[in-house]
């Protein structure tokens, strides 16, 4: 499994150069100045986000990251080289926080940069010390350390609309219908292990982006199945697609379960746009679809249809459906 989207890592920055002790010697000066130079400033360690990743995969080989030390400072009041900063590259979207949870940085941007440990400052020479009444200083500062964390990185996907429903509701049928997105299919609960992403074409200058998370469970905003590991994707999404399969014995009831336990994770996903999808109805009766289109779920302005992707029956419409969501004020 390549997807992966959390990890530790152990960073350290390097540390300042020391500050030089030593004095000018000059051929007609017996007693020359001081000119010992200041130590070079430690290197940063920088967590930069970049378009081509779409996996924390890496920081499950490599989890250590130090920056360059500053070098020492040197005589003829010559200052130490700075230590080298170390770069370190995420996917857009990623969230970097501490091991208590507290939120540093969302890189949700391409190209943005956080310093997340800066290097130690270099000493003084003992050029820095002379003083009118002490003109031969034999004191020199040593460089200052630099900073060593544990950060915790987590990925949470960039998508438009985010598909939630329990195992087995057709959500990787449909995201493999709709867009180039290949997932694994089959008919039996879990298939889909990790998040699939689609872009969606309605036209050259009409595109958008889908997310298949894993089925949820009722329990799930609790740790229960596989969801609860994926929430977090549907936090960034802009709207999000409740699928409910037209097998269910009560679709009102599974809707208010997913409902639920979005909202036990996160009460801001009680906010976002919404669009209930019945799924399958190409294995339904006409008099059963007609009870089907009946049920309110208690939503007065959250647009609702039936669709199969086997058929591709209201396929073109709820892509329609999806980008209105987004796109509207």
């Amino acid at each position: 499994m390549n997807f992966v989207d959390i990890a530790t890592i152990e960073i350290s920055s390097g540390s300042g150069g020391n500050g030089h002790i030593s004095f000018r010697k000059e051929k007609y000066v017996p007693k020359g100045g001081p000119d010992g130079g200041n130590g070079g400033k430690g290197g940063d360690v920088i967590i930069k986000s970049i378009k081509n990743l779409n996996t924390l995969l890496d920081f499950k080989y490599k989890r250590h990251f130090k920056a360059e030390n500053g070098h020492n400072g040197g005589k003829s009041g010559k200052t130490g080289k700075d230590g080298k900063d170390i770069y370190i590259y995420v996917p857009v979207g990623t969230v970097i926080k501490d091991l208590d949870g507290n939120l540093l940085c969302d890189l949700s941007e391409p190209e943005q940069e956080y310093i997340a440990a800066k290097g130690g400052n270099g000493g003084w020479g003992n050029v820095m010390f002379a003083t009118p009444t002490n003109q031969a200083p034999r004191r020199s500062n040593p460089g200052l350390p630099g900073e060593e964390k544990t950060l915790i990185l987590e990925l949470k996907l960039l998508a438009d609309v985010g598909f939630v429903g329990f195992p087995n509701v057709g959500k990787s049928t449909l995201i493999s219908t709709i867009s180039a997105a290949k997932p694994k299919i089959a008919d039996y609960p879990f298939t889909t292990l990790v998040p699939n992403l689609g872009i969606v074409r309605i036209s050259d200058s009409k595109n958008f982006v889908v997310a298949d998370i894993p089925g949820l469970i009722e329990g799930a905003s609790g740790g229960k199945g596989l969801g609860f590991q994926f929430l977090r994707h549907i936090e960034r999404c802009r709207a999000l697609l409740f699928m409910i399969s037209a097998e269910s014995d009560n679709p009102e009831k599974d809707y208010k379960i997913l409902r639920d336990e979005l909202e036990a994770y996160n009460t801001d996903l009680a906010y976002k746009k919404r669009i209930i999808c019945i799924t399958k109805i190409d294995i339904l009766t006409e008099k059963e679809i007609n009870k089907l289109k009946k049920i309110t779920f208690n939503e007065k302005n959250t647009p609702k249809i039936l669709i199969s992707s086997i058929s591709n029956f209201n396929i073109e419409e709820l892509k329609y459906l999806m980008w209105n969501s987004i796109n509207e004020e």
